[in-house]
């Protein structure tokens, strides 16, 4: 078991103890209502009682001794008992909501209060208070009515019944009392665990749920990043909890089936095969008669409504309170924030921060980030520049948020990022450029698809897609992407997100099948946008075109503008030293230059 697993386990094994600490004092401030509710049940008790000694006397006194009368007079009384237990129902449903409304209305105030406590701090806060104030209320509701039906029926029920027993012969407790108790006690010594399994199993579907969510919304990001391999393993290893926590639940279902049959077939089948040892010491057949009334009409229907209601509505109902119990605090990932929200170098507001992130592929590897701090800040540029390996892409993806970092925090816009917010506040545009089969129109606006006309074409003239058009025809021509050149995917790909104008946009190697001219072109084009523009460059004209310039070598990194760094940076100035100032190559990049040059 990992140590997260081990965690929620501690915590699902307390759930109970903290709902019993939160009822007890809630009933005993409305010990008169349970008081009220227990006098309409009195009724339910007679009728219990009625019932089975009635069938005793009858069959004793009227119809074994031959006087059918008598006996049709004690089976008359044990029918009209049932009238007044009629009239209890309604009582007890009148009375009921003295009990449930309150802890409706206690619920919904906890999850508002917390909430408004919670705000500044929880980004989540409004979502999760507005599902506790409407649908987990309701079901905490409901589950709690149901529960309280069953529990006061089985009580007068059970006692009814008992005190029919010893008014019949207290010899028949002694072949009834043990299976009961033992089947009460097996069945109470799972409440514990079967709430807390049923914990453990929500959490790993809520978990294993939103990782899909997460997934399907970033599978072209995360096959850019080269993280499939990862995520296949987060997916399986969320999968075997899911199975864990199902079978866990199951077995303990399996011990509370077995308390259920021990409580409700045992006890007839006992009387049945002590029935000679009774006859012989005095019982006589009406209190056999009576005895198995009371256990097959009254006893045994009510252990089983009982242990069901306790089974379904009552680990339900648990998990739920504890819901609203937990006192949530501020997210690990999120901490304190300071009286003032982090600037960068010239004052504004940062759209994306990295806080002092590292980032390493598994427990025992070397870090690829070490602990890095970086803001970018609003209409920002900025290059990322480093020799091949040294760690660009990964940054790229851990200030996507695709990949998450192994310690530090990411935030966009001074909040967390979170996956459900990534298409509105980023978009990370990878070397191997995504063309679906479809019209030109369709992709460009794959993210915005409710862009108008102007905007096409002013996406269209700012990034020089006019040949692209012409070869193709229109906008509402088909796409083939196999009929496109590399560099051609990639002008679509980059018009995708003009279009979209996210605040935050990723360039990893998005323009390296573009010539020079048609790079600086897209670059200038897409840095005059409102938001920030992260570039990892490979040519040194784009990491120049820079406001600063991110110099990243494994775990060492070091920022600047290109006249700081060529002062400051030796591996800056040593990259320099392999670009030619018009982003040719001295030593094996010419040729490069000229395949992508050919492709357009």
């Amino acid at each position: 078991m990992t140590a997260p697993e081990a965690a929620e386990r501690r915590k699902g094994d307390g759930a109970l103890a903290r709902v019993m600490g939160d009822a007890r004092p809630f009933l005993r401030a409305r010990a008169g209502a349970v008081a009220r509710l227990s006098g309409w049940s009195l009724l339910e008790f007679a009728q219990t009682f009625l019932t089975g000694y009635g069938v005793a006397r009858a069959l004793d006194d009227g119809f074994l001794p031959g006087r059918p009368l008598t006996g049709l007079l004690w089976l008359g009384v044990a029918a009209a008992a049932v009238l007044p237990a009629q009239l209890a129902t309604r009582g007890v449903f009148g009375r009921l909501a003295d009990l449930v409304e309150p802890l409706r209305d206690g619920l919904v105030r906890r999850a508002v209060s917390r909430a408004l406590a919670a705000a500044p701090h929880r980004t989540d806060a409004t979502t999760a208070s507005l599902s506790q104030v409407t649908h987990q209320s309701e079901i905490a509701r409901d589950s709690w009515a149901g529960l309280v039906l069953t529990l006061r029926s089985f009580v007068f029920t059970a006692a009814g019944a008992v005190a029919g027993l010893l008014s019949l012969a207290p010899a028949l407790l002694a072949v009834v009392l043990p299976p009961l108790l033992l089947g009460a006690a097996l069945f109470l010594a799972t409440l514990r665990p079967m709430a807390a399994r049923q914990r453990d199993y929500l959490t790993a579907d809520e978990r294993y749920a939103a990782h899909a969510g997460r997934l399907a919304s970033c599978v072209r990001d995360v096959a850019a990043a080269g993280a499939g391999d990862r995520v296949l393993a987060e997916s399986r290893d969320l999968a075997d909890t899911q199975v864990r926590a199902a079978r866990s639940l199951a077995r303990w279902s399996a011990v509370r089936v077995l308390a259920l049959a021990v409580c409700g077939r045992f006890p007839p089948l006992l009387m049945l095969f002590a029935a000679p040892w009774l006859l012989r010491g005095g019982l006589t057949a009406g209190e056999l008669a009576g005895a198995l009334t009371y256990l097959t009409q009254a006893l045994a229907p009510a252990v089983q409504a009982l242990m069901t209601v306790l089974a379904t509505v009552g680990g339900r109902l648990v998990v739920v309170l504890d819901r609203f119990t937990d006192a949530p605090g501020p997210p690990a990932e999120d901490p304190p924030r300071a009286a003032a929200p982090a600037r960068v170098a010239d004052g504004r507001a940062p759209v994306a921060e990295l806080d002092r992130v590292s980032f390493a592929y598994g427990p025992g590897a070397q870090p690829v980030l070490d602990r890095l701090s970086l803001a970018v800040g609003e209409g920002e540029h900025l290059a990322v520049v480093g020799p091949s390996g040294s760690g660009k892409s990964t940054l790229a993806a851990v200030l996507a948020g695709v990949e998450p970092p192994t310690e530090g925090a990411v935030r966009w816009r001074g909040r967390p990022a979170r996956p459900c917010d990534a298409t509105a506040l980023r978009v990370l545009l990878p070397q191997q450029a995504y063309v679906f089969t479809g019209t030109l129109r369709e992709n460009l606006g794959y993210l915005r698809p409710d862009a108008r006309e102007r905007e096409f074409a002013a996406m269209i003239d700012a990034l020089g897609l006019d040949p692209l058009l012409t070869r193709l025809g229109s906008l509402d021509a088909p796409v083939e992407p196999a009929r496109l050149s590399h560099g051609e995917r990639q002008l679509v790909a980059l018009g995708r997100a003009y279009l979209a104008g996210p605040p935050l946009l990723i360039l990893d190697e998005a323009t390296s099948r573009l010539d020079p001219v048609a790079e600086t072109r897209a670059e200038l084009a897409l840095a005059a946008r409102p938001g920030a523009l992260v570039v990892i460059a490979h040519r040194l004209s784009s990491a120049q075109r820079a406001g600063r310039i991110l110099v990243v070598d494994g775990p060492r990194t070091q920022c600047g503008t290109a006249a700081e760094l060529l002062d400051s940076s030796e591996l800056y100035r040593d990259l320099a030293g392999l670009w030619t100032p018009d982003g040719g190559a001295r030593t094996g990049l010419d040729a490069s230059a000229r395949t992508h040059a050919a492709e357009h």
